[in-house]
């Protein structure tokens, strides 16, 4: 794999375990190669166990792989990793601050930690207290924030550094559903006006389908799917999902044996039909309902969820 500038993250062949506590040892990824292209957000999904961690920890250069080759911005990751460390920066769900310290304070102390100081740190913890709406909550401490506003201050303090690439390992985690679309909002804004690399690791596909260009499918250790979100769902041809609430009697035999029809799911007084629209036979599942009387119908095309039950079985 030819390693081009254009890249913020290319990754070639690896392999990483953990010795287990009871003796053999986890193999946690393996052969594990893409890139990634600056700009992106890219994300990486998959079941509990499915290897996201560790390739989100190895990308940041908190641990190591066993084999294989790993580039971050253009530089070696197992050569130069003080360098790709002043470049990037990573938020998680599990915040983890100085209790004690109030928000400013907090950022203060890690914009020196990545060697800001003076009149830079000022403006950088400036920047971002008003980016991410922190200002009346500046001189709060950490353990009276809400989990919302720690959440904040952890994408906060993440864009100190002006990183090129950043890394988010379940941003939302634990939060109410507003305060997750607006976590989200957030993210699609720093990421359109910094023009970073984003990585996102998370369990919630609606996240990676409104925010992701690419998305990697992980599976005991292993990629199992890699596309855009839409090519994915294309290629899996899941077919589209409809469901019809009736009063009355059809032949649900009949309907399973009609031409495009995937999958039926009999509820009570109404059937989920998974059908494949190219066979263009709408009209004749429609008919066969005219026995009964037709209260609804709902149809909706596969999500990220779908591709992500297929993929993880």
């Amino acid at each position: 794999m030819a390693l081009r500038r254009e890249m913020a993250v290319v990754a070639n062949g690896i392999y990483k375990s953990y010795k287990s506590f009871f003796g053999p040892e986890v193999s946690a990824l393996r052969d594990i190669s893409l890139e990634i292209v600056e700009g992106e957000i890219f994300g990486l999904l998959g079941p509990n166990g499915s290897g996201m961690t560790p390739l989100n920890s190895i990308f940041s250069t908190l641990i190591y792989p066993e084999r294989g080759g790993l580039f971050i911005l253009g530089l070696d990751a197992h050569r130069d990793r003080d360098k790709i460390r002043k470049l990037i920066n990573i938020a998680t769900a599990k915040s983890n601050f100085p209790w004690s310290l109030t928000v400013q304070e907090n950022l203060r102390h890690y914009g020196m930690l990545y060697g800001l100081y003076g009149k830079d740190l000022k403006r950088a913890i400036g920047d971002q207290i008003a980016a991410f709406e922190l200002e009346e909550f500046r001189d709060l401490k950490f353990e009276d924030l809400s989990t919302a506003l720690k959440q904040r201050l952890c994408l906060a303090k993440s864009m100190l550094n002006s990183p090129r690439l950043l890394l988010l390992d379940e941003p939302t985690t634990g939060l109410d559903p507003d305060i997750s679309m607006k976590t989200r909002q957030l993210i699609k804004r720093i990421h359109e006006e910094e023009g970073m690399t984003v990585v996102l690791c998370t369990h919630y596909m609606p996240e990676a389908e409104t925010l992701c260009d690419r998305i990697a499918f992980l599976r005991k250790g292993s990629i199992v799917a890699l596309d855009t979100p839409q090519s994915l769902k294309n290629q899996l041809n899941l077919g589209e999902n409809m469901v019809v609430k009736y009063d009355g009697m059809i032949d649900i035999q009949e309907l399973k044996a009609l031409p495009g029809v995937l999958a039926v799911k009999p509820r009570n007084g109404a059937v989920e039909i998974i059908f494949d629209r190219s066979a263009q036979n709408l009209d004749g599942i429609i008919k066969l309902f005219s026995p009964a009387r037709i209260q609804d119908i709902d149809i909706k095309e596969p999500d990220l969820e779908d591709v992500f039950l297929e993929l993880a079985r």
